[in-house]
């Protein structure tokens, strides 16, 4: 498994989203994951699944050094006390010491961004995170969040896959060195049946998503495809023996367009 090396984090480039998955499917997609060969899964408080992630990590029997876990904050924690506070009540659910990396979920203007910070730092001090960082933070926010945070922050998890050009997003992350965590990166499903994915792919032997996921980690970001599929999670992490030419990247680099976005941002907190 190729590592993303972030501030002292090494986050595995593939790991398996959990969003939308709940119960004993989440446990055991989870579980298989992990005997597969996955070693990074990532969660949050407002997926409601942290309990079920715990069960599948602990049922499938791999060692618990050996995977990077990640959850993330929901903006209605952002207070210093009550940040400090969720983050012990999700290592309950998950039934954890401390979690390899914490992540504030999406940005929140109605709690000072310096104050939430402090807090993120202050929890990492505690032993509760091994590493800290943002997710869906703009280049502002980044920038902003560096500056405010006494530790250094590993990751913004964003939105990105072929449909959205995230340069940007990556070029400032790279500034501050951190890593950029890809999610949704195979636009929800959407490239299956892409025209230039499925001709990439006929020369390589592998799938549409196979290539986009390829296309992800060498630019050296961290995927986490969910799937609720079995023969899915042996596809997706099966991209490791073959490389995409640089004419090829171009070509995917080039699918980007204004209305990529998969995101419905209507549940998000809103900001300016």
């Amino acid at each position: 498994m190729q590592l993303i090396q972030a501030n002292g984090a090494s986050i595995p480039a593939i790991g398996l989203g959990t969003w939308e998955l709940r119960g004993r499917t989440c446990a055991r997609l989870v579980e298989q994951a992990l005997r597969l060969g996955y070693r990074h899964i990532d969660t949050a408080q407002v997926y409601e699944n942290e309990r079920e992630v715990g069960e599948g990590l602990r049922a499938s029997r791999v060692r618990r050094e050996d995977v990077f876990v990640t959850t993330k904050i929901w903006t209605t924690h952002f207070a210093p006390h009550d940040l400090e506070r969720s983050t012990k009540e999700s290592l309950t659910k998950l039934r954890l010491f401390e979690v390899d990396l914490l992540l504030l979920h999406w940005p929140n203007p109605q709690v000072p961004l310096a104050e939430t910070m402090g807090a993120l730092a202050h929890v990492k001090k505690l032993g509760m995170a091994k590493h800290i960082g943002v997710s869906n933070f703009t280049v502002a926010l980044i920038d902003e969040a560096v500056a405010a945070c006494p530790e250094p922050l590993a990751c913004d998890q964003v939105e990105y896959h072929p449909y959205l050009d995230q340069a940007k997003v990556k070029d400032a992350c790279a500034r501050h060195g951190m890593a950029v965590v890809a999610y949704s990166p195979v636009a929800r499903g959407r490239i299956r049946g892409d025209e230039t994915l499925t001709r990439i792919g006929q020369a390589h032997g592998k799938t549409a998503a196979q290539i986009c996921l390829r296309w992800l980690v060498q630019q050296n970001v961290a995927a986490i495809p969910r799937s609720t599929k079995i023969e899915r999670l042996s596809e997706n992490i099966d991209i490791f023996d073959f490389v995409l030419s640089d004419d090829e990247m171009g070509q995917i680099f080039a699918m980007a367009k204004p209305n990529g976005r998969m995101t419905d941002y209507a549940f998000a907190p809103k900001w300016d």
